[in-house]
């Protein structure tokens, strides 16, 4: 499916990275420890099994990534290396092994996200909300952001997620609405807008969205898209280059300047988002643990 994705929006000729899509080494004794417990204990974080470009410097401020609800999507984004297809049983000792997973590698800022399960009648907030109970109970001193789906805009569903109190709730629109149901398929623009307001208008402490960028938008697009998000009432937004995947995913249609993000950067905290993160390499949860206070 995501095969005929490609032929929905415009194909550029494949160009070569630009010099500032680079990626450091991780380094330093605190990286070095977490790689050895990670390997050793055989945990799971989106971190190493997405190869993030910001791993190194994530895990030697403390924050780290952790999917739940098993490996498989019933979603086929574009964008997203995740698999495809029927998942798997629901796992419920899962919560424990999460948290866990947190203590084991001295955790001081947890982010969790999942694939989407539609297949379930709750379409996994329930594990979503032990999962955040186990990890109070285990680990009393660490902060959590939930970078959660949209649960269909399943409102019961939702409050799950803000009853159980997380410091961050996170969803994102990933692109602008124009492009969203090449990029995203099964998601719409506005139930993601929709989801992020009832978040806030709920009690949500703090919220957040993502956007990728070089996926064939225009700057006005993203301008607007931003401008939309804050009429949600979100805090927080990530703007970062799409990369693609695999030759089956989306291509990039252009590789966007660090001029251009610093427009973005500027546009946002116009707007009045309280924290912006926005660049070539930045990612959904590139300095989680600032987005907290």
């Amino acid at each position: 499916m995501n095969n005929n994705l490609n032929s929905t929006l415009e194909k550029p000729k494949i160009t070569p990275k630009p010099k500032w899509i680079r990626v450091k080494l991780p380094t330093g004794k605190k990286y070095t420890d977490l790689r050895n417990l990670v390997e050793k204990y055989k945990l799971n974080t989106i971190c190493t099994s997405g190869s993030c470009p910001n791993m190194g410097e994530c895990w030697g401020e403390g924050t780290a990534t952790f999917m739940i609800l098993g490996n498989i999507c019933t979603r086929s984004c574009g964008f997203c290396g995740v698999k495809t297809g029927r998942p798997n049983h629901v796992d419920w000792s899962e919560p424990e092994k999460v948290a866990n997973s947190i203590k084991i590698m001295k955790i001081k800022h947890a982010v969790i996200t999942s694939v989407d399960r539609d297949d379930l009648k709750d379409m996994g907030s329930i594990i979503w909300y032990e999962t955040i109970k186990a990890i109070r109970r285990i680990n009393p001193e660490v902060t959590l952001e939930t970078l959660i789906p949209d649960f269909q805009g399943n409102k019961i569903n939702l409050k799950r997620i803000i009853d159980a109190k997380p410091e961050v709730i996170s969803h994102n629109v990933e692109t602008v609405k124009r492009l969203t149901r090449q990029v995203r398929i099964q998601a719409k623009y506005e139930r993601s807008l929709d989801v992020l307001k009832f978040l806030k208008d709920n009690g949500a402490n703090r919220t957040k969205s993502g956007i990728m960028v070089g996926l064939g938008e225009n700057e006005d697009e993203v301008f607007q898209t931003l401008t939309d998000l804050r009429n949600s009432y979100v805090d927080v937004v990530t703007i970062g280059q799409y990369l693609q995947p695999s030759k089956k995913h989306l291509q990039v249609n252009s590789f966007v300047t660090p001029e251009t993000f610093k427009k973005y950067e500027l546009f946002s905290k116009d707007l009045g988002f309280r924290h912006v993160e926005s660049g070539p390499l930045v990612r959904s949860s590139y300095k989680a643990h600032k987005h907290v206070n």
